[in-house]
């Protein structure tokens, strides 16, 4: 669905802007891009308003969004997929209440987590290149650790989604 309105706008700006250097391919890829994170949002901020924890998802929204632009992690192989699965984890995410006793627990797991496996499938994702994916790992690492600092249950559970995300075992 997102790749269909995706082609569709891709397809519409090409026919109104010909000699827009950009392939249809190059914009529907974008597009898709951009229509995922704004239907994640959305979507999200419109569950936060019924639940209540409006505050707490728009903490998940900008630090999942920040660990996982140094981090990686797992692709869905859908768009739609994406966002539906985002959008439920977000929001339990935010209704989920910790001690600091799991925050700290929660806190180690995601920086172990990081320190082993980030940065993860990102090597079509990102123009970094792969001499620099060691100080992706130490910052991904400093970016949980900083929470023993703040001390959010909410910064606790999605540190460790996104973290969780980044396993990859070979088989």
């Amino acid at each position: 669905m997102i790749n269909m309105m995706a082609n569709r706008i891709a397809v519409q700006i090409k026919r109104t802007a010909p000699d827009h250097p950009a392939s249809i391919a190059v914009l529907r890829y974008s597009i898709a891009l951009l229509l995922n994170a704004v239907l994640i949002i959305t979507l999200t901020l419109l569950l936060s308003a019924f639940t209540g924890r409006t505050h707490e998802v728009l903490v998940i929204l900008v630090s999942f969004a920040l660990l996982r632009q140094v981090s990686g992690g797992i692709h869905l192989n859908s768009g739609m997929k994406c966002v539906l699965a985002t959008t439920a984890l977000f929001t339990m995410l935010s209704l989920i209440e910790l001690s600091a006793f799991y925050m700290v627990i929660l806190n180690v797991i995601a920086a172990m987590l990081c320190l082993l496996f980030a940065p993860s499938r990102i090597q079509q994702q990102t123009r970094i290149p792969v001499q620099y994916y060691p100080l992706l790992k130490w910052i991904s690492v400093l970016i949980v650790c900083s929470n023993f600092l703040i001390m959010s249950p909410v910064l606790s559970l999605s540190f460790a989604a996104q973290s969780m995300l980044l396993i990859k075992l070979r088989r």
